[in-house]
């Protein structure tokens, strides 16, 4: 095999493994070995117990718009954070419903917060948001070092999208690693939010 035939082999090798590895995927499932302490519900929503969440990692950083934010900030109120690119057929199915559920939950303790991830500029996740009516603040992540913030075996970002709800203590309560429209949103959020 000569070295230009090798090279283009490895290039494509490579990059199968990047797509592999960022993929925009429609569901998957948890990683991790051992007890994980949390159930995955036949909707696609993995749950931990109130007692047996992991603390969520920091988060911080400059949003798309170039301001500073960091999600602890937010503690004390329920953070629903959505793991999106702009490059992302499921992130744009889902982009209207969760602009309409921040609307609708604006000023009753609950946050959304987004991390946009692999897009190489801001300029088109900001269109993105534009287009989709997202008007809460996301974090600008192109490279996925926040995802990996994250410990293996707990509720985990693992594919883009993923939505995860944070409670008021800052500990992990639920995920969906699928593109969620309202219901499916809702459904993760109210059982939290309904915690005192």
């Amino acid at each position: 095999m000569s070295t230009r035939s090798r090279a283009a082999l490895l290039g494509a090798v490579a990059a199968m493994a990047a797509l592999t590895l960022s993929a925009c995927g429609n569901g998957g499932t948890s990683g991790g070995g051992g007890n994980t302490n949390f159930v995955t519900g036949n909707n696609g929503i993995d749950t931990a117990p109130r007692g047996e969440r992991a603390t969520a990692p920091e988060l911080s950083g400059r949003t798309l718009d170039g301001r500073t934010l960091d999600v602890a900030d937010y503690r004390g109120e329920v953070v629903v954070v959505n793991v999106w690119g702009s490059w992302c057929g499921p992130c744009r199915e889902e982009g209207k419903y969760f602009a309409k559920v921040s609307k609708a939950y604006r000023g009753k303790g609950v946050q959304f917060v987004g991390i946009n991830t692999r897009d190489t500029s801001t300029t088109p996740a900001l269109a993105f948001e534009k287009e989709q009516g997202i008007t809460y603040p996301s974090l600008y992540d192109p490279t996925g070092k926040l995802m990996l913030r994250f410990r293996k075996g707990t509720l985990n970002p693992q594919l883009i999208p993923s939505t995860l709800v944070i409670d008021r203590d800052g500990k992990v309560a639920a995920r969906a690693l699928e593109a969620l429209d309202d219901t499916g949103l809702l459904k993760m959020l109210k059982p939290v939010l309904a915690e005192k």
